[in-house]
C-alpha cells in the first residue's frame, strides 16, 4: 500500500493545473433577456421617466444596485440577496403589474444575476436612439477592409512577413520588443497540436530539427495541412460556432438527430479541402437552391445542417407561436453572431440600443427563416427520388384496396350480426340473473352456452352496464332493472325491438336515407370500436374460399409495394437534416417581441447598414439564397473580417477583435486594425482559402515566437494583446482526450460515421465523432469546459475544479491509456533507461533530463504494483509512471 500512496503522490504532483475561471457578463444575454423585461415590467413605476415608486428606479447599472427604501435591487452574484427575483416572483408588496412573471423569466434573472449582472447602462443617452446610418456606417467595421501598406520598423531584420511588420510597428510604438524565437521541438509541437490536435511523433519531431533548410518550418505546415488529422481538428472550431449538437433540450420525448454526423463529416471533408469559405458559407445556408447537378447536390445537401440541426421549441397548444418566434430567434443569432460577429438578436424587441440594428431589420431577417422549413432530405438522385414517390403511391393504393376489401365484407356481414341482437341482449340479461346467485359466471361461459361470441358479449354486457341513452334501447331502458328474466316477454320484446331498429337502419344507409340517430347506431354497433366489431383474422375465417384466394393476392401486392416503398423515405435512402423552402412571405413586427401585437411589415431583405439605405428585396422564394449572397459577398465588409479574426484567435488564443461574436459598438476594438484588414483583404485575394490564411499566420515571426516571459513587457502588456511572445494555451478537451489515445497507441485513425458514445472506456475513435447532446451533455465533456451547444460559442472557457484532477487519477478510460502506454514502452524498448526516454519523446516531443531520468529509474527500480480493496493488483510501477506523464502540465499545455 505504500506503493500506492508514493503513486498517488507523484500523480498529483504532475496533475494538470487549469486557468482561473472567469466571471464575465454577458452583455448579449442581459439585450435579450433582461432588458425586455425590465422595459415591459419595470420602468413603468421604476425609472427616471416614471414614477418612482419606493425610491427605486431600474433603468440604469448604478440606480438598481443602489436600489430603494428596502435596500439594493439586485446583489451581483447573489440572486437569492436581491430583491429584484423577489418582485418578479410578487413576493414583494404592491408590486402588481402583469402579474406574476413566468418561471423562465425568473430562472434567466438568476443566472443574470449569478454571472456578475452585467449591465451596460450607464444612464448616458443610448448610442442609437433615431439610427443615423450614414453616420453608422462610418464605425470601422462597417467600412470595407483596406490593404494598408506596411508600416515602417526599427529592427528592419526581424519580421518574416507581412504580419510581423504590423506587430512590430506596435510594439516599438509601446517600447516594447519581442521575446527570442522559439525552439524547433516547442515549434514543431506548437504547430501540430493547433494544426491537428494531435502531438508531433518523435520520427516527425528529429526529421525538422534537423532540417536545417531555410522552409524547413513551412514544409511542416504544408505537411500538416495536407493531413485528414487537420479538417477533423479545425472542423471541432466551426462546429462550436455552429452549435452542432444531435437532438434538443427543448422538447420532451428528447429525440436525436440520427443523420446530424453527416453536417459534421460535411464540415470535416470542406476543411480539408480548402473549400472557399464564401462557397462553405453559401452551401450551409442554400445549399438545396444553389446545386442542380445530383452528384454535388446529394454531397453538399449534409451542409444545410448548419440551421437543420439548430434548436426546437416544445409547442403545446397554447404557446406554439412563441416557441416558433424563439426559433426564429435562435436562427437569427446564429446568422448573425456567427456569420457576421452583430448582436442582431438584440433588436428582436426594441431597436438596438447600441448598434444600427433597428427591429425591423431583425425581422426582415426572422422572415427568411419563417418562410423556410426544417426537413429530412433524401440523399439520392432526382430520378431514385420520383421513383420512390410513385412507388409510394402505389403502396398506399394497394394497402387502400386491401382496407377497402376488408370495409366491404364487414359491411356484408353486418346485417347478419343485427339479426343477432336480440339473442346478445337477453345473453346479457341471463348474466345478469344468473349472477345473483353465481356471481363469477362470465360472459365467455354464457357465450359458449349460447354459440356466441365471447369478446362481442363482452363488449355489450360493458356497454349495457354503462346505461346507454340512445333511442334504439328505449324499451330496454323501460324493463326493471334485473328482476325481469330473459325470457319474460317484455325482455323478448325490448330486445326484438333493438334489433328491428339496427335492421332498419341498415336499410336506410343502404338508401341513403339515415339519420343523425341511426348513424350513430351503426357505429356503435359496426365501427372500428363497435359492439360487433370484427377483426380481420375473425372475418377472414368467414370468407369463401373464392374470396381468401382474392385477398390472399391483394395483400401480397401490397407487402411487395411498401417493402420497395417505405412510408418512412429514411428507411428507404440514407438523409441529411436541413432546412428547405417553406411558404413565403413577410412578418410583421412583433412590437416589444410580443408576437400578439403585430406592427409594420418587415419585407424580406439585408441588415440596411450594410447594404444601403433602401435594400432591394429578397424576391425568390424564402430569400435564403439571397441572403446567403449577401452575406458572403465581398461587398460585406464584416464576413471576411469575422473569421478572419476567428482563425487568429485559434491560433493565438485571442483575437485581433477580443470578442470574436461582437464586432459591434460594445464589442472590444481590435487591437491592430490595419492587420486585421491587411489579412482579410489577402484572404478574398487567396479565393477566400483558410489554408492559405493559416501559412501568412504561422510562417510569421510572431508566430513562432517563445512563450519565455519579459519582465519589462509584462508591466506594460501583461496579458501579452500586443503579441510580444507566445501565449502558452491549454488544450482543449478534444486533443487533451485525442493526445491520451494517440501517444499510448490505441488511437483508431478511422474517420467520419455514425456519432460514438464517449462514456464508454472502449472508445478509441477521436473527441469529434463523440456524441453531443444538447439534452445531457456527456460528463467528460461537461467536466472539461465544453461550450452549450445551445447557443453559438465564440471561445472556450476553462475551469479548475477537483473533479478535473479525481478524473485523471480514477477514470477507467486514463488507466487504460496508462496500461497501453506501458504495454507500448515495453514492447518498443528494451529496459528502463529507453522506455523513460521513449516516453518522454511520445508524450512531451522532447528528451528527458538527466534528473528526470535518474527521478524515473529511481522510482521504477521497484516491481511492487498497487493493491486494491479485494487483494487484486490493479497498476504496476510502469503504468503508474505513464499515468502520471499523461495526467501533468507538461502534456495539457503548449508553448
Amino acid at each position: 500500500m505504500k506503493a500506492c500512496r508514493l503513486s498517488t503522490l507523484v500523480v498529483c504532483g504532475l496533475l494538470v493545473s487549469f486557468g482561473p475561471l472567469r466571471a464575465e457578463g454577458d452583455l448579449t444575454f442581459f439585450e435579450t433577456k433582461i432588458r425586455p423585461v425590465l422595459v415591459e415590467q419595470c420602468y413603468q413605476c421604476h425609472s427616471a421617466t416614471g414614477k418612482q415608486l419606493g425610491g427605486l428606479s431600474l433603468d440604469t447599472k448604478e440606480a438598481a444596485l443602489k436600489g430603494g427604501s428596502k435596500g439594493p435591487a439586485l446583489v451581483a452574484g447573489k440572486p437569492k440577496e436581491s430583491l429584484l427575483i423577489q418582485a418578479l416572483r410578487r413576493q414583494v408588496a404592491k408590486c402588481e403589474p402583469a402579474g406574476k412573471a413566468s418561471e423562465a423569466v425568473v430562472a434567466d434573472f438568476v443566472k443574470w444575476i449569478e454571472t456578475g449582472a452585467a449591465d451596460p447602462r450607464d444612464g448616458k443617452k443610448p448610442a442609437v436612439e433615431q439610427i443615423d446610418f450614414t453616420k453608422a456606417r462610418q464605425f470601422w467595421s462597417f467600412q470595407l477592409p483596406r490593404k494598408a501598406e506596411l508600416p515602417k520598423v526599427q529592427n528592419a531584420a526581424w519580421p518574416k512577413n507581412a504580419v510581423d511588420h504590423f506587430i512590430l510597428a506596435r510594439l516599438e510604438a509601446e517600447k516594447l520588443r519581442p521575446v527570442a524565437p522559439a525552439g524547433k521541438r516547442e515549434l514543431i509541437r506548437r504547430a501540430t497540436f493547433d494544426l491537428t490536435g494531435l502531438p508531433p511523433t518523435p520520427e516527425d519531431v528529429e526529421a525538422f530539427v534537423k532540417d536545417n533548410s531555410a522552409d524547413a518550418f513551412a514544409k511542416v505546415i504544408d505537411r500538416l495541412l495536407a493531413s485528414k488529422q487537420y479538417g477533423e481538428r479545425w472542423s471541432r472550431h466551426w462546429l462550436d460556432v455552429a452549435r452542432y449538437a444531435e437532438d434538443q433540450a427543448h422538447t420532451f420525448g428528447n429525440k436525436p438527430n440520427t443523420s446530424a454526423y453527416r453536417y459534421r463529416d460535411w464540415v470535416i471533408d470542406a476543411i480539408n479541402d480548402d473549400m472557399p469559405y464564401d462557397r462553405f458559407v453559401k452551401l450551409q445556408m442554400a445549399a438545396d437552391l444553389m446545386l442542380t447537378d445530383d452528384a454535388e447536390r446529394l454531397k453538399h445537401l449534409p451542409a444545410l445542417g448548419f440551421f437543420g440541426l439548430g434548436a426546437q421549441y416544445y409547442k403545446d397548444n397554447t404557446e406554439i407561436l412563441k416557441a416558433l418566434s424563439d426559433e426564429l430567434d435562435e436562427r437569427v443569432d446564429t446568422l448573425s453572431r456567427g456569420l457576421l460577429g452583430l448582436t442582431v438578436a438584440c433588436a428582436r424587441c426594441h431597436d438596438h440600443k447600441f448598434d444600427p440594428v433597428p427591429t425591423l431589420d431583425y425581422y426582415s431577417l426572422a422572415g427568411v427563416f419563417n418562410s423556410s422549413k426544417l426537413v429530412d432530405f433524401p440523399l439520392a438522385t432526382a430520378e431514385a427520388t420520383k421513383k420512390y414517390e410513385g412507388d409510394l403511391k402505389l403502396a398506399r393504393e394497394a394497402e387502400e384496396k386491401v382496407k377497402a376489401f376488408f370495409r366491404t365484407e364487414k359491411a356484408a356481414v353486418a346485417p347478419e350480426q343485427a339479426g343477432q341482437i336480440a339473442l346478445y341482449l337477453k345473453a346479457v340479461r341471463t348474466i345478469q340473473e344468473r349472477r345473483q346467485k353465481e356471481p363469477k359466471w362470465t360472459a365467455r361461459e354464457q357465450a359458449k352456452a349460447d354459440n356466441l361470441n365471447a369478446a362481442a358479449l363482452e363488449r355489450w354486457l360493458k356497454y349495457l352496464d354503462g346505461e346507454p341513452n340512445i333511442p334504439a334501447l328505449a324499451s330496454w331502458r323501460k324493463l326493471p332493472k334485473q328482476t325481469e328474466s330473459a325470457k319474460s316477454t317484455e325482455v323478448v320484446l325490448a330486445s326484438e325491438a333493438c334489433q328491428q331498429y339496427a335492421l332498419a337502419a341498415l336499410a336506410d344507409q343502404k338508401a341513403g336515407k339515415a339519420d343523425k340517430d341511426k348513424a350513430a347506431l351503426l357505429q356503435t354497433l359496426f365501427g372500428d370500436k363497435g359492439l360487433f366489431f370484427l377483426s380481420d383474422d375473425e372475418l377472414k375465417a368467414k370468407l369463401s374460399a373464392e374470396k381468401k384466394q382474392a385477398l390472399a393476392k391483394m395483400q401480397e401486392t401490397a407487402v411487395a409495394l411498401r417493402k420497395d416503398a417505405p412510408e418512412k423515405i429514411e428507411t428507404k435512402f440514407p438523409i441529411a437534416h436541413g432546412i428547405a423552402e417553406g411558404t413565403a412571405g413577410d412578418m410583421k413586427v412583433y412590437l416589444r417581441g410580443n408576437y400578439k401585437n403585430l406592427g409594420d411589415v418587415a419585407p424580406r431583405r439585408f441588415l440596411r447598414v450594410l447594404s444601403g439605405d433602401n435594400p432591394t428585396p429578397f424576391s425568390k422564394g424564402s430569400g435564403r439564397l439571397e441572403l446567403a449572397e449577401s452575406i458572403a459577398s465581398k461587398a460585406n465588409p464584416l464576413t471576411a473580417r469575422v473569421i478572419v479574426n476567428r482563425v487568429w484567435a485559434w491560433h493565438f488564443g485571442t483575437g485581433i477583435v477580443g470578442t470574436p461574436s461582437n464586432f459591434g459598438s460594445l464589442g472590444e476594438r481590435p487591437t491592430h486594425p490595419e492587420l486585421l484588414d491587411y489579412l482579410t483583404t489577402r484572404f478574398i485575394e487567396s479565393g477566400w482559402s483558410i489554408k492559405t490564411l493559416h501559412r501568412d499566420i504561422m510562417l510569421s515571426a510572431t508566430y513562432q515566437l517563445s512563450s519565455a516571459d519579459d519582465p519589462q513587457n509584462l508591466t506594460v502588456d501583461a496579458d501579452n494583446r500586443l503579441h510580444w511572445r507566445m501565449s502558452r494555451q491549454r488544450l482543449d478537451i478534444e486533443s487533451w482526450r485525442d493526445s491520451l489515445l494517440f501517444v499510448s497507441g490505441k488511437l483508431d485513425p478511422t474517420m467520419g460515421g455514425q456519432t460514438t458514445d464517449l462514456a464508454s472506456a472502449s472508445n478509441k475513435r477521436r473527441t469529434v465523432y463523440g456524441k453531443v447532446s444538447r439534452h445531457e451533455l456527456n460528463g467528460l465533456l461537461r467536466l472539461f469546459d465544453f461550450p452549450d451547444a445551445n447557443i453559438t460559442s465564440e471561445k472556450r472557457t476553462e475551469t479548475t475544479v477537483p473533479q478535473q484532477q479525481l478524473f485523471v487519477l480514477n477514470s477507467p478510460f486514463v488507466i487504460e491509456q496508462a496500461k497501453a502506454l506501458a504495454a507500448r514502452l515495453q514492447t518498443e524498448s528494451m529496459d528502463n533507461s529507453a522506455r523513460v526516454r521513449r516516453a518522454y519523446s511520445l508524450v512531451f516531443a522532447r528528451p528527458a533530463s538527466d534528473a528526470e531520468l535518474q527521478l524515473a529509474l529511481q522510482y521504477l527500480s521497484t516491481n511492487d504494483v498497487d493493491i486494491d480493496d479485494k487483494g487484486k493488483a490493479t497498476l504496476t510501477r510502469l503504468e503508474r509512471f505513464a499515468q502520471a506523464l499523461l495526467g501533468s502540465n507538461e502534456l495539457m499545455y503548449v508553448d
